[in-house]
């Protein structure tokens, strides 16, 4: 209380309930961030898992009986010959084709990157969840303060 500009507790309170706000702020947007992980990673692994059956039936000329979806719920099946290219969707309109082992590798490095962002995601979040309570604690005892001079 006794900063600049804290010249009154209705000012202190300002500036805490503009704080508290900004950390709600940033919670969400990490929440989203999180969110869009924790859907990715199960994507990646189910990529990596028909990869690796891929590579197997690669070594082989009997072709790979498959169901592809075309829409919603719609699927199509598919006689997929033995192959060791693979066409990757990257997002954002951009397909590319990689070689089985390179895109392995791409995937492998993209799981093991958004496992990390997820965990240091869930550490950002937790240290705002101290923030919040900080700053709460800091309200109430700014206003009890207040309360008590017969300030507020």
């Amino acid at each position: 209380m006794k900063q600049p500009g804290n010249d009154t507790a209705d000012a202190v309170l300002r500036k805490l309930d503009e704080q508290y706000q900004k950390y709600k702020y940033m919670e969400l947007n990490l929440a989203q961030k999180k969110q869009r992980l924790k859907s990715q990673i199960p994507q990646i692994k189910q990529t990596l898992e028909i990869l690796r059956h891929m590579q197997k039936k690669k070594e082989t000329t009997d072709p790979m009986e498959t169901h592809f979806l075309l829409a919603d719920n719609v699927y199509c099946k598919a006689s997929v010959p033995p192959t060791d290219k693979v066409c990757l969707w990257l997002g954002a309109n951009v397909m590319l084709e990689y070689d089985i082992d390179e895109a392995q590798s791409l995937l492998e490095k993209n799981l093991a990157t958004a496992s990390r962002n997820l965990d240091s995601l869930e550490e950002d979040l937790d240290f705002l969840r101290d923030q919040f309570t900080t700053t709460e604690v800091k309200q109430k005892c700014v206003w009890w303060s207040a309360k008590r001079v017969g300030k507020h």
